[in-house]
């Protein structure tokens, strides 16, 4: 895995990064897809997967703050059975993330964003069965097992935690707990990507990983950025310009695997 070098490149990171992370600000989410997916464009899949493991992590403690103790501790219990398994899926989608091919990674990526996009639109009714969270059987224990430990792998492996972010959603938390509580589970993943990255071998050299470290600034500035614009723009715009560009990465990456463009 090589990250070519270039003031051009460096501008082109930089602005993805400060553009996801102004996405999580803004939204509660989004940072690792939109940043990875768009990285994914102009660098093979498995760097811009290992790239983001630290500009991810930084995000997610600077989100996490805005949970007081009392809502850590409740929510840290709540759903602890789901950060356990997701913690454990982690692990096994890194453990694999560099033996798949880069065409149909990128496919696969697009295909997860634009699924992603299909149920968190609210435009057109879905079937019942797409969202199992809806379900109070998909709420319980051994529900969020599974659910964690697939949507883990796929993490792991993809930095694609959108599945996570849906399920979290059919909880009806306020908008600042629920950012507060997809910061708590992402930061947990987060730290045991930092880990086992290491483990593992996933940073092939000290450019990916010393580019990695510094791309955590404008990820922290943008989260910033999109904080200040959160109160003076309304759920539905927030909600419909994510997913706009969630659309506009996902066709794109599609359509690169597929060698269209």
């Amino acid at each position: 895995m090589i990250l070519p070098v270039s003031w051009t490149m460096v501008v082109i990171v930089t602005a993805i990064v400060l553009v996801a992370g102004a996405t999580n600000g803004l939204a509660g989410f989004g940072f690792a897809v939109v940043g990875t997916m768009a990285l994914a464009t102009v660098i093979d899949p498995a760097t811009a997967v290992v790239f983001m493991i630290l500009p991810i992590l930084a995000v997610n403690v600077s989100l996490v703050r805005d949970l007081s103790r009392r809502e850590l501790r409740t929510c840290s219990q709540r759903f602890g059975p789901l950060i356990a398994a997701a913690l454990v899926g982690t692990v096994v989608g890194m453990a694999v993330l560099d033996r798949l091919p880069e065409a149909p990674l990128r496919v696969g990526l697009g295909l997860l964003t634009l699924g992603f996009v299909a149920t968190a639109q609210q435009r057109v009714p879905l079937p019942g069965w797409v969202s199992v969270g809806n379900s109070d059987l998909g709420k319980t224990p051994l529900a969020m097992v599974g659910i964690g430990g697939v949507s883990g792998a796929l993490f792991g492996g993809t930095n694609v935690g959108v599945q996570l972010v849906a399920y979290l959603r059919s909880f009806d938390l306020s908008h600042s707990v629920f950012v507060g509580v997809v910061a708590l589970v992402f930061l947990g993943l987060s730290v045991t990507r930092v880990a086992f990255a290491g483990v593992f071998g996933l940073y092939p050299n000290a450019v990916v990983a010393g580019t990695s470290v510094l791309a955590a600034v404008p990820a922290v500035a943008g989260v910033a950025v999109g904080k200040r614009l959160r109160t003076a723009v309304s759920d539905r715009v927030r909600r419909a310009a994510v997913l706009a560009l969630l659309s506009i990465i996902g066709f794109r990456l599609v359509a690169s695997g597929l060698g269209v463009v």
